[in-house]
């Protein structure tokens, strides 16, 4: 048999089999052994999939932990130092090994912090549960632990037919509720003041109130307006909401010396709102209706502005698609417990624009914030 630069033509010699033979079988140990690395890489990644996805199930007994911890008023009792759990559960009737638990649970998320002599104390996120400071989160915690929680589960509901779920709550849908539970009333609106103090400096930063008359449209206890004229000594204002809101903000706005500035009107928006303001503000109140009743809040504005008004719509916009982001999560939330709690939602900018000019508002103008808020500012 002739060879060609060393390597024999023709039928493989038997030494050249063998040796092939051993290379296919090495080849099909190799990939056998590759694929089994796969399978546990790929078993590896499920079992860290579905570790998370428990976190993410699992994680709504903080809510209620915060609730509950709301609710007896802990961190105000803690607010002059540590105590025990026996003397917390002392003054609050709650049963001693059990609120030890609970204590103990809220310290592995750093609400709580238990001493070394067995007390416990708050931390700096812990004391925001308390009622009198700052940026208190404890209106908050009992809104969401309890009404909120309710309706919650009820979400299947809302997504099976697009309807809020409140109405199996509370026996009636929207905000009348609130007319006939002043309790309710006063942690929903307190919850609001709460939240809106966190973004109303950056909107009162953003735009120009100076020498203006505000009309605060569905502003509850009115912090957005108190932030408001405080910044803008100049400007005057008008707080305009149900009787169970305006009852109430006499005493916010005399606290910081603006009650001589502002005025105080008890009313419905789907009805009228005062004429006369120079400048219409609707925060986070859009967002609380569909697009019929949305429509309707618009246009009762829109009725009572003069020409030279302006119409400030402030909500956050939602992008086209939600991936996944912290921002994003706080987005979908906000827009989930819209549908469930007053079948609602949050709206993209495309469609507030489609609905502010079917309620014949026009030259809109974006104005950005430092907050999670846009300003829409439109005329008649």
């Amino acid at each position: 048999m002739r060879a060609l630069g060393g390597v024999e033509c023709g039928i493989p010699s038997a030494l050249s089999a063998r040796r092939m033979a051993a290379s296919l079988k090495s080849a099909k140990i190799r990939a056998v052994q590759g694929l089994a690395k796969e399978d546990r890489l790929s078993s590896n990644d499920d079992t860290a999939a579905a570790r998370q996805l428990l976190d993410l199930i699992n994680g709504s007994w903080i809510a209620q932990a915060c609730y509950v911890t709301a609710r007896l008023g802990i961190a105000d009792l803690l607010a002059a130092g540590p105590r025990s759990a026996a003397d917390l559960a002392a003054q609050t009737g709650a049963h001693p090994p059990a609120l030890r638990r609970l204590l103990s649970a809220l310290g592995s998320v750093d609400i709580c912090r238990q001493r070394e002599d067995g007390t416990f104390e708050m931390t700096r996120l812990g004391a925001l549960l308390r009622a009198d400071v700052p940026c208190s989160m404890r209106a908050w915690a009992l809104q969401w632990g309890g009404e909120a929680w309710q309706v919650w589960a009820n979400l299947l509901h809302s997504v099976k037919t697009g309807q809020s779920a409140r109405s199996l709550i509370t026996g009636g849908a929207g905000f009348d509720h609130l007319e006939r539970d002043p309790q309710a009333a006063q942690i929903f609106n307190q919850a609001m003041v709460d939240l809106t103090r966190l973004a109303a400096q950056d909107i009162t930063r953003a735009y120009d109130f100076a020498g203006k008359r505000v009309l605060d449209v569905g502003g509850g206890y009115g912090e957005l307006l108190a932030q408001i004229l405080t910044a803008y000594p100049t400007a005057r204002g008008e707080l305009f909401d149900m009787p169970h809101a305006i009852s109430q903000a006499r005493a916010h706005f005399g606290g910081r010396g603006l009650e001589g500035r502002c005025e105080f009107t008890p009313g419905d928006f789907f009805v009228s709102v005062p004429a006369g303001a120079d400048v219409y503000v609707l925060k986070t109140v859009i967002h609380d209706w569909p697009d019929d009743k949305a429509r309707e809040v618009l246009r009762t504005c829109r009725s009572a502005m003069g020409p030279d008004a302006r119409l400030l719509v402030i909500e956050r916009l939602m992008p086209e698609r939600l991936d996944p982001s912290a921002e994003n999560r706080s987005l979908a939330r906000i827009d989930l417990h819209m549908l469930v709690a007053l079948g609602a939602q949050e709206r993209t900018l495309g469609h507030m624009l489609s609905l502010l000019a079917s309620a014949g508002l026009q030259q809109v103008r974006r104005i950005e914030t430092q907050s999670e808020f846009q300003i829409l500012e439109a005329q008649r």
